[in-house]
């Protein structure tokens, strides 16, 4: 055997292995290249702005792109492009492009599993707590019950078919309050009776207008006689882009008078990419607050700071966080903020959340066999599903508001925000606050003195919608924070007030924002007391649920994820018995209130 001289041989590898690595450096850069030209003509949705949808059209076609939708409710579309075209039409002047991002539902929503199933109750209509909680119940014995007012649900859709989901398509009076749904997924109206196989938009649907009476005759829904507008913009996974909830809003928008709709429940976000008036849901719903149509969202699941998410952050709205009973519903002494609500200020300095409604282990009535995924079933009563989130809370605010609204016609989107803070009960110890208002805003919400408050112009003081639409002035909110990482909150005088200060009594008009209730900073004292804004002098008077204690601990929360358990949705709809609705859009101009809605044809699957 002959052997190789081991320099020759070594010399041999060396040359093999520089081949071999130029090879492979040389298929690699021809990959790396065809993937980035594959992703280069790879075209995805983005959102443009500008002047007019006409504008916009003839660019996106001047540079190859197709337009999916077109959204006038903020001069936009959505349009598929490739890089290359997107940055093309980026070299164009008096346009915005960005990218169509994504956004979920606020909800943590519990798995379900077989287990559960051994003990749970055998009864079938319970007490879900909320509406004794918030003091609907009184209300709802007032004959207060949010008739002729139209609530627009945007979220995954919603069952109304069957035994249990007949509470939201007929109401107390086992009428028919529900018109018309529409698919933002699609693009056009359907009259599915079940176009819902996630559950969340059935389960928040069921907390603002579910019209099911317990064994006690109190409602599981807190504004059981609204006409119910579902809106689906989110999949069987609860998910969906921002084109998507823009269609739905744009909708929203263009048929506020045909369907008389006056609020809006948004239990959904996005993380927080731009100031809010850049953003486009932001914008959108900025517009639909203008036109007289209030409009509800969740403050966010993430527990952080400075964690509200969009549309929360827009300071017009009310946005809501959530709290827990910590499963003693009629004893407040162990309620707290829940771990996972989302805590203010906003960006710009807002206070945020405006105030708290309970959104841990939140139970609703559904029909369980139509979800794709099974949700945590609720031990007290069958068929009554648990879910956690700002989700829940902010639609118990939104039936709230819609008892407000059938109260009395005539109230302003910011006299409806302006009396829910005014009437929001603080968590205190006693002597101090429990939480600080980037916590819980005003408070706890009370829907008894909501309705019953006379308030007015105490919301959104400083503030100028239509400039903020047009781009004339911005605004920033009152909150800043010190070098040292500490919030705190600056008036427009120049009076800072910090932790331990305490400004219950002061005129607070905050730059952008004027807060005129009874709330303050961590470790500030929130007596219940007359005040002075403006110069006009009104008692806040002993409001909300008397001599009541929150206390200081936190309840750790954490959603989980759904199972798989998933059964085919069945397509059975409604032709005909459309609801007449009864009361008009005071807001904006009157209309016929004898008009019957058609149930049209188009689009029906």
């Amino acid at each position: 055997m002959k052997f190789v001289n081991s320099s020759i041989f070594i010399v041999m590898v060396s040359v093999i292995a520089i081949i071999a690595a130029n090879k492979y450096s040389n298929t690699a850069q021809r990959e790396l290249a065809a993937n980035s030209e594959a992703q280069a003509k790879t075209a995805k949705s983005y959102i443009l702005q500008g002047t007019s949808s006409e504008r916009l059209n003839q660019l996106v076609k001047g540079v190859g792109g197709e337009v999916s939708r077109e959204f006038p409710i903020i001069n936009a579309v959505s349009a598929m492009l490739t890089p290359k075209q997107a940055d093309r039409i980026r070299e164009t002047s008096g346009v915005r492009i960005q990218d169509d991002r994504s956004i979920t539902t606020s909800g943590s929503l519990n798995v379900g599993s077989k287990g559960l199933l051994k003990n749970i109750s055998k009864k079938s209509k319970i007490s879900n707590h909320i509406a004794e909680q918030t003091g609907a119940d009184r209300l709802h014995d007032m004959n207060i019950t949010g008739k002729g007012v139209t609530v627009a649900v945007v979220d995954s859709g919603a069952n109304m078919w069957g035994s249990i989901g007949r509470y939201l398509f007929r109401d107390s009076a086992d009428n028919q309050r529900v018109a018309v749904k529409y698919d933002a997924l699609k693009g056009r109206k359907n009259y599915y009776y079940n176009d819902d196989r996630n559950g969340h938009g059935s389960h928040v649907s069921g907390l603002i207008a579910s019209s099911l009476r317990d064994d006690n005759g109190k409602f599981n829904g807190i504004a059981p006689d609204v006409y119910l507008l579902s809106v689906k913009a989110f999949d069987s996974n609860g998910e969906s882009s921002y084109s998507k909830v823009l269609d739905a809003l744009n909708w929203i928008f263009e048929n506020r008078y045909k369907y008389k709709i006056r609020v809006v429940n948004l239990s959904l976000g996005a993380s927080v990419q731009s100031h809010y008036w850049n953003d486009p849901i932001n914008q959108a719903v900025m517009r639909l607050w203008d036109a007289g149509v209030v409009v509800v969202s969740s403050a966010g699941n993430n527990g952080d700071d400075m964690g509200i998410t969009v549309p929360g952050n827009t300071p017009y709205i009310i946005t809501v966080g959530a709290a827990t009973d910590s499963s003693s519903p009629y004893d407040m002494s162990d309620d707290r903020v829940a771990s996972f609500s989302a805590k203010g200020p906003s960006y710009e300095g807002f206070v945020k959340p405006e105030v708290l409604a309970y959104g841990s282990q939140i139970a609703s009535k559904l029909d369980q066999r139509y979800l794709k995924k099974l949700l945590k079933l609720s031990k007290t009563g069958k068929d009554y599903s648990e879910v956690s989130g700002t989700s829940q809370a902010a639609a118990i605010v939104t039936g709230v508001v819609a008892l407000m609204i059938s109260n009395d016609l005539y109230i302003s989107p910011d006299d409806v925000k302006c009396r829910i803070m005014q009437t929001a009960t603080a968590a205190n110890n006693g002597q101090m606050a429990t939480y600080s208002p980037f916590e819980q805003g005003a408070g706890l919400v009370n829907a008894y003195q909501a309705v019953m408050s006379k308030a007015t112009n105490c919301a959104n003081t400083g503030l100028n919608i239509k400039e903020d639409l047009t781009g004339i002035n911005h605004f920033m909110g009152p909150a800043k924070i010190s070098d040292e990482g500490e919030y705190f909150i600056e008036l427009a005088d120049g009076t800072v007030f910090a932790e331990g200060s305490n400004w219950a009594d002061s005129k607070n008009n905050a730059k952008g924002v004027f807060w005129k209730v009874d709330v303050g900073l961590k470790g500030v004292s929130w007596g219940v007391r007359t005040i002075d804004v403006e110069g006009v002098s009104w008692d806040i008077g002993e409001i909300g649920l008397q001599g009541m204690k929150w206390g200081a601990a936190k309840m750790s929360l954490k959603g989980k994820n759904w199972g798989k358990t998933s059964i085919d949705l069945k397509g059975v709809g409604w032709s005909d018995n459309a609801p007449t609705l009864q009361s008009a859009d005071v807001n904006v101009e009157p209309i016929d209130p004898t008009v019957v809605i058609p149930l049209e044809e188009d689009g029906w699957n």
